[in-house]
C-alpha cells in the first residue's frame, strides 16, 4: 500500500513545484548621475513634455473606479550622446504640485531608461493627473521617448495602457 500511494506523491509533488513561479526580483537600475545646470554648462536643445497619467478610471458608473499605477518612462533614444533630466513632476487633476521627482538635474546615457513610479494606493492625481518632464541636452540628440503605463491587475480582470508624452514647449539655444 506504502509503495502505491508514494507513486502519486512523487509525481505530485514534482507537479506542485514545476508550477511554482520563480520570484527573481528585477535588476535594480544603475543610478542616474546628478549634475549641475549652471550658467557653465551649454545647452543647445530641449523640451518640456507634458504626460498623461489617470490614478484611476471610472467603471461602470462615476461612483464605481479602478485605482492604477502609473510609471512615467524616460528613455534617451540617442545612440551615442547622454541627455539631462532637469525636472520631473507630478499635478493632480486641478494643476496642483502633488510631488517633485527628483531633487537635482540627472544625465541619462545613451539609450538609457529610468522610471517614476505612483503606487495604486496613491490616488491623490484623480483621473487628470499628469507628469510634466523637462530635458535637456549639451549635443544635438535624438529626441527621447516619454510615456506612461497605467496598470491594475488586482482583480480576476486585468487592465493597463499607454501614454503618450507630448511636447509641450521646446528650446533651442542658438549656436
Amino acid at each position: 500500500m506504502k509503495r502505491y500511494l508514494c507513486s502519486y506523491l512523487v509525481p505530485l509533488f514534482v507537479l506542485l513545484t514545476a508550477c511554482t513561479p520563480s520570484k527573481t526580483p528585477p535588476e535594480a537600475a544603475p543610478p542616474l548621475k546628478a549634475v549641475t545646470l549652471d550658467n557653465s554648462v551649454k545647452i543647445i536643445a530641449g523640451q518640456t513634455v507634458y504626460v498623461p497619467i489617470y490614478s484611476h478610471i471610472y467603471t461602470w458608473e462615476q461612483s464605481r473606479t479602478i485605482d492604477l499605477t502609473a510609471t512615467l518612462s524616460v528613455r534617451n533614444a540617442d545612440l551615442t550622446h547622454p541627455i539631462i533630466v532637469a525636472s520631473v513632476n507630478y499635478y493632480d487633476s486641478s494643476g496642483k504640485p502633488v510631488r517633485k521627482y527628483l531633487e537635482q538635474p540627472v544625465e541619462l546615457e545613451p539609450l538609457a531608461s529610468t522610471s517614476f513610479v505612483v503606487n495604486q494606493e496613491d490616488t491623490r492625481g484623480g483621473s487628470g493627473a499628469a507628469f510634466v518632464v523637462e530635458w535637456v541636452t549639451q549635443k544635438e540628440v535624438s529626441v527621447p521617448v516619454i510615456e506612461s503605463v497605467m496598470i491594475n491587475t488586482s482583480t480576476n480582470q486585468g487592465i493597463s495602457f499607454v501614454s503618450p508624452g507630448r511636447v509641450i514647449k521646446s528650446r533651442v539655444s542658438s549656436k
